[in-house]
């Protein structure tokens, strides 16, 4: 009895000793250590900086047989009014769940075609005046930056005092230290424009992020590309539209 409660002590401490070994190793998810835009590589210092940009005008339109779509620069301030909206999120309303290092756009698509259409946000970029670029950043990128931003100890103290007694002396809440931070994540997913048919008729709006652009940019192309339509009876789409802001960009205070 006394070997079998020295191997069950042994065991759970053991695994106090994984857990706390994968909290204080600081790993980053293999999404952060992508490259932050398509470009010259010795510039990818300048972005992606913790900068607030103004872009001029802040809201623009433009209609295509139909199709109307209107994007708006949603600023910090923005922003922090957007999540405030508990009609909207309730309980989860309050947090910005974007990063001073983002730039974030609100997309509002109504659909007058009398067609369905299909949008991709992840084919959507951003390209600057210096030969940058951007990605749309989906909401796992969001939450792994989230992760290697909140302190280690934090996660290692919350997974310690949650510890109960089990089968090998310890039961450790692996569940509360694999989860995602659940507020942001929800707040992305809720508010994330996403891909999906657009029938005829329907208005759908929704944000989507990227990377501040390098310090030096004046101006900001955002490209929604690939949006199909004009379906034929095999699901085939017969026309792809494609639509082209451009943004005036400086930093707030230059």
């Amino acid at each position: 009895m006394l070997l079998r409660g020295l191997h069950k002590v042994g065991v759970g401490s053991g695994m106090v000793m994984l857990i706390l070994g994968l909290t204080s190793c600081g790993r980053k998810s293999s999404l952060l250590l992508e490259r932050q835009a398509r470009g010259p590589l010795n510039e990818e210092q300048a972005i992606a900086l913790q900068q607030e940009w103004v872009l001029n005008p802040q809201t623009l339109s433009d209609d295509k047989n139909g199709l109307e779509v209107t994007v708006t620069y949603a600023s910090p301030e923005y922003l922090v009014g957007f999540f405030r909206n508990r009609t909207v999120f309730g309980p989860y309303a309050g947090m910005n769940p974007y990063f001073s290092e983002q730039l974030v756009f609100y997309i509002r698509i109504a659909n007058h075609t009398g067609k369905k259409v299909l949008i991709n946000p992840d084919e959507f970029v951003i390209l600057d005046d210096q030969s940058n670029q951007y990605q749309l950043l989906n909401p796992d990128y969001n939450t792994a930056l989230a992760e290697a931003k909140a302190p280690v100890s934090t996660l290692t103290r919350g997974v310690i005092e949650e510890a109960r007694p089990g089968y090998f002396g310890i039961g450790l809440p692996m569940g509360k230290l694999f989860a995602k931070p659940q507020q942001r994540f929800a707040l992305l997913k809720m508010s994330g424009l996403q891909r999906g048919y657009i029938h005829d008729g329907v208005l759908y709006d929704g944000l989507i992020a990227f990377w501040t652009p390098h310090e030096h940019a004046s101006h900001l192309k955002l490209l929604l590309t690939n949006i199909k339509t004009d379906f034929d009876a095999n699901d085939v789409p017969q026309q792809v539209l494609e639509f082209s802001f451009d943004f005036g960009a400086s930093l707030k205070g230059k």
